[in-house]
């Protein structure tokens, strides 16, 4: 049997990693701009993380959700304290896809409605109703392509308020950095009020924090920095840093009922403790011991800066856009021979996104000294075009 081939791979077989460093199989060293999309929170093989993992392990990989899981509630308590969303309650899954289809079904649930507000260029996963609200035709299947969404441009917001009174919006999903659409803010003032004009339009107001979220923006959630309080916040990648979890953060306004959301391995023992070693105790941990949050913050804005002053004398650059550890690099041709100039000449995985966009994912524990590594190579791989 083959693998399905739809990926395009680059022809390097990673076997190692250490914080923001990873190693192929021939022993070649590589800086990690990308944490394999944003899913390295606290860095490769933290030992705090391998620790727990492997205990917990060693005890109990599964178990079901008809019984009690004392992890989940430790995680619910540790997470809510973390975030500032102690009053909010969590729903546990697999992956950000799965986050988002759940919360838009209970968005559903709750007000009975069916059509979707999304943002232009958003990217919400690539299942069912995920990929319904995400903004790329080439990966809608017909099975998925059902007329519930209405996509809009983000940060207009004249546009999203006159859909919303015509009064059969269900849900707005939006992500207040988008990622794959190119590291695109949302506003304060969109964010703001949209959040005003679902509350007046019986809408939920969902906020998908699955790539921006869990402290990369220098804030736990990208939406922080808006002044909002959305009523449902999805959540993934980070939260297990690179143990398959999602979650949905549920407004107490939401009242759960038996039977209308499940999940066969949601929250196990296995997931929750890596969680908790990974986000709870040893993201939450690691985040509050070494100040991650205010790491990405911080070497985020210095890292913008060196490449704010790289853009001053390289033509190449149009443009430096993003927040915290989430930062986009604006070509003025396509990304294609500077990413490869990249990954096999200077050894440096970084992501990308439309045709000259780089984009910049490092797990949260980046240093300033790495940050003018980058910059360095990045100019090399520039000066050569």
């Amino acid at each position: 049997m083959k693998l399905f081939d739809v990926y395009p791979l680059f022809d390097i077989n990673i076997v190692k990693g250490r914080g923001c460093t990873v190693w192929d199989d021939n022993g070649q060293e590589y800086l990690d701009l990308y944490g394999g999309h944003a899913v390295i929170s606290i860095g490769h093989c933290h030992p705090h993380y391998i620790e727990m993992v492997g205990r917990q392990l060693d005890m109990l990989g599964f178990y079901s959700n008809s019984v009690i899981n004392r992890l989940q509630a430790e995680l619910a308590e540790r997470l809510g304290r973390a975030c500032g969303y102690d009053d909010y309650q969590l729903f546990l899954i697999n992956s950000g896809a799965e986050a988002n289809e759940n919360a838009l079904k209970l968005a559903s649930f709750t007000n009975g409605r069916t059509r979707v507000l999304s943002a232009e260029k958003a990217f919400h996963g690539r299942t069912s109703l995920a990929v319904e609200v995400t903004n790329n035709p080439k990966i809608i299947a017909p099975i998925n392509d059902c007329g519930h969404t209405t996509y809009l441009q983000l940060n207009d917001l004249a546009a999203w308020e006159a859909e919303l009174a015509k009064g059969d919006v269900c849900a707005c999903i939006i992500e207040c950095i988008q990622g794959v659409g190119g590291i695109r803010l949302a506003t304060p003032e969109f964010a703001q009020g949209l959040a005003e004009a679902c509350k007046r339009h019986g809408a939920v107001l969902i906020c998908d924090e699955i790539q921006c979220g869990y402290g990369r923006s220098g804030r736990f959630f990208a939406h922080q920095w808006l002044g909002i309080r959305p009523d449902l916040i999805t959540v993934a990648k980070g939260i297990g840093n690179g143990f398959p979890m999602g979650a949905v953060l549920i407004s107490p306004e939401f009242k759960p009922v038996y039977g209308q959301l499940g999940t066969t391995f949601g929250g196990n023992h296995l997931a929750c403790t890596a969680a908790l070693a990974a986000a709870a105790i040893a993201v939450l941990d690691v985040m509050e011991e070494e100040r991650l949050v205010d790491n990405a913050r911080e070497t985020g804005s210095y890292l913008m800066g060196q490449l704010k002053a790289l853009q001053a004398s390289c033509s190449h650059i149009t443009d430096v856009r993003g927040r915290g550890l989430m930062v986009g690099i604006e070509l003025d041709m396509p990304y294609k021979d500077v990413r490869n100039r990249l990954v096999y000449e200077e050894h440096v995985f970084t992501g990308c996104s439309g045709t000259n966009t780089l984009r910049l994912l490092p797990p949260l524990c980046f240093t300033k000294a790495m940050a003018d590594e980058f910059v360095a190579r990045l100019k090399k791989c520039l000066d050569a075009q």
